[in-house]
């Protein structure tokens, strides 16, 4: 009941952020054993609404402009949100998702990887980058989730949190979002990662969470479904721009 309740008001503080950002939630799916990872983008500028989420094979997840003459700098609006390892699955809001991929892929690690990165330098938000790894490579998976914002006294140096959160069960999953509400300068998110509800099939988890995401600022909603199998991956993608 106590579980049901946390993932009950996590939802709605949720739903009633008008402003949380980019998010993303890695978690198991309540039917089928498979595992389950979010992602998606807010915009409130022509710039960061001049998006779109396009997937591509082998589990790769972008952000892609709409109009490209209209971007001005892709440096913190184009990116890889999602990249695939054999048995590792990232994701992230930035270009940190590649900086993750090419340290394991040298057999580094997630700590590593991370502090190798600062929060966004975009004055005066700072937007936090968060960042995911879920490590099905064993029989008892991993899940780690890093938020890197800037330190509350001085915002040139960056405060840097790992979580290691133990696994959620079925239909239910761990996030991160980048806000806390719509401030200015933007607030960033703070405390532990949010339990939050997965429940029924990956299309029935689209649908429910675009319809919570604010209707005037959501962008692009993405659901990742990891077979227990082993078999390929498979994302599904809602986008509210053509």
């Amino acid at each position: 009941m106590q579980e049901r309740n946390i993932v009950t008001q996590n939802l709605e503080r949720l739903r009633h952020n008008p402003y949380p950002g980019r998010g993303l939630i890695i978690g198991r799916a309540e039917q089928d054993n498979a595992w389950l990872m979010l992602y998606w983008i807010m915009g409130r500028s022509e710039s960061s609404r001049n998006r779109r989420l396009v997937a591509f094979a082998h589990g790769v997840l972008k952000t892609e402009p709409i109009d490209g003459s209209k971007v001005a700098d892709p440096t913190l609006l184009i990116y890889e949100a999602m990249l695939e390892l054999p048995g590792l699955y990232l994701v992230s809001n930035g270009d940190q998702t590649r900086t993750l991929y090419d340290m394991l892929s040298a057999g580094g690690t997630f700590p590593a990887a991370m502090a190798l990165r600062e929060r966004e330098p975009d004055t005066p938000h700072f937007t936090p980058r968060i960042t995911g790894l879920l490590d099905l490579r064993d029989p008892s998976p991993q899940l780690t989730l890093s938020l890197l914002k800037a330190n509350p006294f001085n915002s040139e140096l960056t405060d840097r949190y790992n979580f290691r959160p133990a696994l959620p069960p079925p239909g239910c999953g761990v996030g991160l979002t980048t806000y806390m509400d719509d401030a200015y300068p933007l607030p960033a998110f703070t405390g532990d990662p949010l339990a939050l509800p997965l429940p029924g099939s990956a299309q029935d988890i689209l649908h429910m969470y675009w319809d919570v995401l604010n209707a005037d600022n959501r962008v692009s909603l993405a659901v990742k479904r990891i077979p227990a199998n082993g078999e390929s991956s498979e994302i599904l993608i809602r986008n509210r721009f053509a």
